[in-house]
Order: structure tokens, then sequence, then C-alpha cells
């Protein structure tokens, strides 16, 4: 079997102001068109009669292909509480950032919040890093990361 990694997805209340959210604080960039996703196909994709989905996807720093993504949508008219695939959130997400203190204060800028303190790990022959959690303007949490040799 071969597999590729293709993109990670966020339910967003507001697919614009989340996008721009992860655009000013990592510096992920639009890429493609703007998805306006509805119809037959899309009914029987989801399950969902109706179902009228917008959004983007963001290229991944780090990354010199078109892969992978942060694919950043929204459900219009659709009960989250009742459909699986169309409630907000993730677990977590994280980004290897240069100094996460930076990382973090720019996250607090972009309207988002620091969870806990940054700490610092030795973990020997791996190297040291630094962590923090945050999260972003609708709560979904974000890990931060750096490492040192």
């Amino acid at each position: 079997m071969k597999a590729k990694y293709v993109h990670t997805n966020i339910i967003a209340r507001d697919w614009q102001e989340l996008s721009s959210f992860y655009q000013f604080v990592f510096g992920l960039v639009p890429t493609g068109p703007r998805r306006d996703i509805k119809g037959g196909w899309a009914d029987r994709l989801t399950g969902i009669q109706g179902v009228h989905i917008v959004g983007e996807h963001l290229h991944m720093p780090g990354y010199e292909e078109r892969l992978p993504t942060l694919e950043i949508f929204t459900y219009k008219k659709v009960d989250e509480m009742e459909k699986p695939l169309t409630r907000a959130g993730f677990g977590h997400i994280a980004f290897e950032v240069d100094d996460v203190a930076e990382t973090a204060a720019r996250v607090e800028k972009a309207g988002g919040y620091r969870l806990g303190e940054i700490v610092s790990i030795d973990y020997g022959e791996l190297g040291k890093a630094a962590f923090a959690y945050v999260r972003d303007i609708e709560g979904n949490i974000i890990e931060l990361q750096s490492w040192q040799d």
C-alpha cells in the first residue's frame, strides 16, 4: 500500500477569519481556488442533504510541494450537534517554530491565547526543546515547539 499525507481539516465557525489567523501567525499561504462545495455529489459524500461547504486550503510551511495543506471549511446551515462530520475542532495541530515565545506572542496579538507556560526540556541525544500550547481564535489547540541540537 502507498499512502501520502494530504491535509488536516478544521471546521470553523468563520473560515475567513480563522484562515487569516493562520496566515498571520504562521505564514500559511492560500493555495488553489476557494472552495464552494454543494450539489448531489457533496450530499452523497457527506450523507447530508443540501450540504453547502465553503473555505480554502492553506499551504503548510516547510514543504516545497503543494501538499500538505491545512483545509479550513465552514458548513453552512447545518446543525453541528447532530452531524459529527461538521462539528468544530480537533485534538491539536503542532508547528515547529524558530522561537516559541515570539510565536506565542503573535498568537496573542492575533486574538488567540496561551494555555499554560512555555516549558523547556532536555531530551538528551534528541536535543533540547521548548514547548507551549496556545489556542487559535476559535479555541482550537496548537502546540508550538522549537528544537536545538
